[in-house]
């Protein structure tokens, strides 16, 4: 696992100074920043890895090249610097706002979508900030999702070796998620909620949902989708915080592959106890459990993907992007237990995918991949490190997994 981890990435750091728009044809995805992270002092870094004391926000518009100069799911991150908005993703904007500049930021782009609904993205582990903003201005844009963009971002150091730190990070920020989902919950001008978690993010969404969910008694009706992309999630825990919701509690939908080497390596880390990201969702008991659940499961095992840590392979695939796109615009949904994609996304929950078909259209509501070749600038150097450290290569995932949930009708973007 460990010759896998890809090398220096190469691209410039420190990319979010705003430029000037030389490129006004370019798309431009606009989005709130909520975060836990330290106001840096590196101009273009704009927050760094440590936690701040209070929670901080940020108005941020991402300008994206044409197609014919990036493919679908990739990030065109700029080879120097200042970017060039006609092949680079270019910040175009990015200003602080204050709490009451932050709501006001929210009520006006919720009105502006079709159905008065909010994507909140959170991020996964080794994350420096820019990563994020650009990763999310991706899925946005190559997804054609229609919610107010969101983007959680906690304190990660953006270092393989800042694992422990990251995760305490994720705990850090807890409070802080539940007010923001608090507040959205109250919003009446906000009619649905969507998360979208990725990797270790999905430990911060997942814990703070239980937290809202013990304090109310019940989670809100408005709270319709959580997408747990590669979670990188205990699963004996996870079935204790999704009892812990209760009975109300969203349609969760579990993007898994068995071949993720980075849940691999976590799964070293946490004692060998299996990764809810790895699961075998057709091997007894977990396929029954699923079923009885009415927990969905896209498995992308068969995907192939750029990534060498088969961790993030949503953000890969045009296919996918593209499918997303043209189903949530177009307010379709995938009744089909199976879709061509060359290799096959299995929707694995086999009888609870017809019951739920009407789900599977949201579950695809956006591609997720925090991790890829270009961010991963200081894995080389580390390498021999974690080697020392980490023993004999991690066995494959083997993994099980339950939970409970129930079908939403009328799912849409």
């Amino acid at each position: 696992m460990l010759a896998a981890l890809p090398g220096c990435g190469g691209h410039p750091k420190d990319v979010l100074t705003p430029v000037a728009d030389t490129s006004p044809q370019s798309p431009k995805v606009d989005m709130l920043i909520a975060t836990t992270r330290t106001r840096s002092t590196v101009p273009g870094e704009m927050f760094n890895g440590e936690r701040a004391l209070a929670p901080a926000f940020a108005d941020m518009t991402i300008s994206i090249p044409a197609s014919k100069v990036r493919k679908e799911g990739q990030v065109a991150w700029p080879k120097r610097l200042p970017s060039n908005p006609a092949t680079d993703f270019a910040t175009v904007k990015a200003d602080d706002l204050d709490i009451d500049e932050a709501k006001r930021w929210l009520s006006a782009s919720v009105r502006k979508t079709p159905d008065g609904s909010v994507l909140v993205f959170i991020h996964g582990f080794n994350n420096r900030f820019e990563d994020a903003v650009y990763r999310f201005a991706q899925i946005v844009h190559d997804s054609g999702v229609h919610s107010a963009p969101v983007l959680v971002t906690w304190p990660s150091r953006g270092s393989l070796l800042a694992y422990g730190y990251d995760r305490e990070s994720t705990n850090y920020t807890r409070n802080a998620l539940e007010t923001l989902f608090q507040y959205l919950a109250k919003d009446p001008e906000v009619k649905e909620v969507s998360i979208l978690a990725h990797s270790m993010g999905n430990w911060l969404a997942l814990e703070s949902l239980r937290q809202m969910a013990i304090r109310n008694g019940r989670l809100p009706e408005k709270f319709k989708n959580v997408m747990l992309a590669a979670p990188d999630v205990d699963v004996d825990v996870f079935r204790q915080q999704v009892a812990d919701m209760g009975k109300q509690h969203p349609q969760f939908t579990l993007f898994v592959s068995r071949d993720d080497k980075a849940l691999a390596f976590s799964r070293r880390v946490w004692g060998d106890v299996s990764r809810l990201g790895a699961i075998d969702p057709e091997q007894a008991p977990y396929k029954k459990e699923l079923e009885d659940n009415k927990i969905m499961v896209i498995d992308l095992t068969k995907i192939k993907s750029g990534d060498s840590m088969n961790h993030g392979k949503f953000a890969e695939s045009p296919q996918i992007v593209r499918l997303i796109g043209q189903r949530i615009s177009e307010g379709q949904t995938l009744t089909d237990s199976r879709v061509g994609l060359g290799d096959q996304i299995l929707v694995a929950t086999t009888g609870a995918a017809t019951a739920a078909g009407n789900v599977a259209g949201l579950v695809l509501a956006a591609p997720v991949a925090v991790v890829d070749q270009d961010t991963r600038d200081n894995y080389a150097s580390h390498i021999s490190s974690v080697a020392g450290t980490s023993g004999a290569r991690p066995a494959a995932a083997t993994v099980k997994h339950c939970g409970e949930g129930r079908p939403t009708p009328n799912c849409k973007r």
